[in-house]
C-alpha cells in the first residue's frame, strides 16, 4: 500500500502529542481545527489505522499513534538539520558536526582532539553540548547529533558503538580531612558532610542527585560552581567534599592540597562508547572525527594538552 506523506501532517501530529490536544496542536500548527481534523481523518484513512483516542479530556496516541509519532520526531530533526547545514554552506562553512558528550569526556578529554581536528579541518564547525548518557543515546538514534559519548550502563543495542575509555568518580576531600588517606567508602556514608556540587544544568550533577534519591536522601549542596577545577578549588578551601572523575581529581591534586577517596559503588567505575547510529552514513569529516577520538584514547595520537 503506497503512503504519501505531508510535512504540514507530520508537525501537526507532534504538535497534537505534545498538547494532547487537537485545538492546541492545530493552533500550534496555524491551522483551523476544521482543517487539523480533516488532515488527521485522512491520513488515518490512508495509513489504515486510527492514530489518536479521542474522549471528552481530550486526544491520546494510539500504539500506531505512538510510533507515527516517534518517526515524524525523526524526520522534522532530519529537516532542521538540513536546513542548518544549507545556511552554513551559504556563509561558505562546508561542514558542521553534532557532538553529545557527558560531563567528563567533555571537561577531560575532547578539547585537545577537537582542537587538533578543527585545525585539520578548517571548513568544518563543531555544535558540542553536555547531556546526560541516556539523553545522548536518544539524541542519537533520533538524529539530532552525529556522534555521541556516552558512560555507565546506557542500552544502545540500536547503534553503532565504539569502546572509548574507562573512568571513575571517586571522592574528593580537603586534606587533612578525616577522610583522607581512607581505602574507599560508600557514596551513602558522604551524605551527611557538606557537598561542593557542579552546576545544575551538568550531566554529573543529575547522575549523583538520581543516585541519591534512589538512596532516599538528598544531597547537602553548599556551593555549585562550573567547573571541576573551581570544585577542587572549592573543596581544597574546605567548602565541602565533592565527588569528581578521577582523571580531573588527579590532574588538580598535584597543584592543590586536596585528597582522592575511591568510592565502593559499582556505577562509580565507568565504561566510556562512542556511538552513532552508522558510521558508514557519517560524512567523511565526521568519520575522521571519530578516529581522531579512537586513536587519542588508545594513546596512538600525540596531542598538546
Amino acid at each position: 500500500m503506497a503512503m504519501h506523506f505531508d510535512l504540514v501532517d507530520l508537525r501537526l501530529m507532534v504538535h497534537i502529542a505534545d498538547a494532547n490536544s487537537m485545538t492546541r496542536g492545530a493552533e500550534l500548527s496555524f491551522i483551523s481545527l476544521p482543517a487539523a481534523s480533516t488532515r488527521i481523518k485522512n491520513l488515518e484513512e490512508s495509513i489504515g489505522t486510527k492514530l489518536l483516542y479521542r474522549t471528552s479530556q481530550g486526544v491520546t496516541l494510539t500504539p500506531p499513534g505512538q510510533a507515527f509519532v516517534t518517526h515524524a520526531r525523526m524526520v522534522l530533526g532530519q529537516i532542521e538539520h538540513l536546513r542548518g547545514d544549507m545556511q552554513e554552506y551559504v556563509r561558505g562553512i562546508k561542514g558542521h558536526v553534532r557532538v553529545f558528550a557527558n560531563t567528563t569526556s567533555l571537561g577531560e578529554f575532547l578539547p585537545p582532539v577537537l582542537r587538533h581536528f578543527l585545525r585539520r579541518n578548517p571548513d568544518v564547525n563543531i555544535d558540542l553540548r553536555e547531556r546526560l548518557s541516556h539523553d545522548i543515546v536518544r539524541a542519537v538514534t533520533e538524529g539530532q547529533t552525529d556522534i555521541g559519548i556516552v558512560a555507565g550502563l546506557v542500552r544502545t543495542e540500536n547503534l553503532e558503538t565504539l569502546p572509548y575509555r574507562r573512568d571513575r568518580l571517586v571522592l574528593v576531600v580537603p586534606r587533612g580531612h578525616p577522610l583522607d588517606g581512607q581505602m574507599q567508602i560508600d557514596f551513602s556514608d558522604t551524605l551527611e558532610l557538606d557537598y561542593v556540587g557542579l552546576h545544575e544544568s551538568s550531566a554529573i550533577h543529575a547522575f549523583l542527585r538520581q543516585a541519591s534519591d534512589q538512596l532516599h536522601r538528598p544531597i547537602k549542596q553548599r556551593i555549585q560552581v562550573g567547573n571541576f577545577e573551581t570544585a577542587c578549588r572549592m573543596i581544597e578551601a574546605g567548602v565541602g567534599v565533592g565527588v569528581l572523575p578521577e582523571s580531573a581529581a588527579s590532574r588538580h591534586a598535584h597543584a592543590m592540597d586536596i585528597a582522592i577517596v575511591p568510592l565502593s559503588d559499582a556505577w562509580s567505575v565507568r565504561e566510556m562508547q562512542i556511538c552513532v547510529r552508522s558510521l558508514e552514513a557519517l560524512p567523511s569529516f565526521a568519520q575522521e572525527l571519530v578516529e581522531l577520538l579512537v586513536a587519542d584514547a588508545q594513546g596512538r595520537l600525540q596531542l598538546d594538552r
